[in-house]
């Protein structure tokens, strides 16, 4: 009896990189299909999350980007040697297709496979291409895209899947949306793990400058560094909010359906999750991502009004008091936005994702 196809997924680095790999694992895994993750010790600690029927192999990986000058001159070697590693496993146990997520760890795994001309592709999260998948670009099959639109090289086709959401997000994709209006209301901020604090500077100032007739109404869901916390909190209390303040929120997908309102990082989870549930948004980018790739991000959401986005450098209160005010009472326009966001998003891209492995297992490499 033949043994099931095997699907080889290379990533790592961060959970952006992991999560939507896990999802496609997860949908592969339920196709009959044997899985791999290919990624270092680093990545491997993402994998918590993953079926436990995915195999998890190690392989030796590095960045220029961490180290001192000894690391970064054993970069090469060190990822030769993964490489090399990635090769003789795959002579041995030969994948079908293997998908890389970016992330300096799937370099082995795609350099292997575009050794042995085992068919490859690779998805990429934001709106702009990461260094290693810039680097495999020309060097795979096809490449997906989790946002729309995302800055290729000349001469590169692209197909847009989306970004895979977790489960809890799908339970409430395309939620009816409550516009703004003359009753209680839910704003909810969340800005991840990198460059929040802009947030917690501008954010509570801007709603305690609304109009009392809004603020009255108004309940915040406000996700805000630990350290920044107790002055989040004297600042709401200090211009009348209603607002509930953590370091973290277990239920974002709730709190996100329930919302009339989102201020958010522009992450490509976090646009990602918006779209899927279908609200309106105000996205300040994280001016120091790399390639400014958080602005491309939120160009998807932007270039169909479903999303207001500030430059760090013109986030100031008085312009976001300005927005909220009008977002905040025109639920005409508020609906308009909600649906343009579920317009843009993609629900299934998981399964586009699935599919597309499953098409490319059935042709042959160049």
């Amino acid at each position: 009896m033949a043994r099931p196809p095997l699907l080889m997924i290379a990533a790592g680095g961060t959970g952006g990189h992991m999560f939507p790999a896990q999802a496609l694992a997860e949908a592969m895994l339920a196709r009959g299909w044997r899985v791999t993750l290919s990624t270092d010790a680093r990545g491997a600690q993402y994998a918590g999350g993953f079926p436990d029927a995915v195999r998890v192999e190690e392989v030796s990986a590095a960045t220029f980007a961490r180290g001192g000058l000894g690391a970064k001159l054993a970069v090469p070697f060190r990822l030769m040697g993964g490489v090399l590693a990635a090769t003789a496993r795959m002579i041995w146990d030969r994948p079908a297709v293997v998908v890389g997520f970016g992330g300096y760890p799937s370099i082995p795994a795609l350099g292997a496979a575009w050794i042995l001309r085992v068919p490859r592709m690779i998805h990429e999260q934001n709106g702009v291409l990461g260094r290693v998948n810039a680097i495999f670009a020309r060097r795979v099959d096809r490449l997906a895209c989790g946002t729309s639109p995302t800055q290729m090289p000349e001469g590169i086709a692209s197909e847009f899947t989306g970004n895979p959401v977790r489960a809890a997000v799908l339970e409430r994709a395309g939620a009816g949306y409550i516009p703004p209006g003359d009753y209680p209301m839910d704003l909810l901020v969340i800005g991840g793990s990198q460059g929040a604090r802009i947030l917690s500077d501008v954010v509570p100032a801007a709603i305690a400058a609304l109009p009392d007739e809004i603020k009255r109404n108004l309940t915040v869901w406000h996700q805000a560094r630990e350290e920044d916390i107790p002055r989040v909190v004297a600042a709401y209390d200090d211009g009348g909010v209603a607002a509930e303040i953590a370091p973290f929120f277990s239920d974002i997908p709730r709190r996100l359906s329930e919302c009339q309102l989102a201020i958010s990082r522009a992450g490509a989870s976090s646009v990602a999750d918006i779209s899927v549930i279908g609200r309106p948004s105000i996205l300040v980018p994280f001016a120091a991502a790399t390639a400014n790739h958080q602005a491309a991000n939120a160009r998807m959401l932007s270039s169909v009004d479903a999303a207001v986005v500030f430059p760090e450098s013109q986030f100031t209160p008085e312009a976001l008091r300005e927005s909220l005010a009008s977002i905040l009472t025109n639920p005409e326009a508020a609906q308009a936005m909600a649906q343009a966001a579920l317009s843009a998003g993609r629900a299934d891209a998981t399964e586009r994702l699935a599919a597309m492995v499953a098409s490319l297992s059935r042709k042959e490499a160049p």
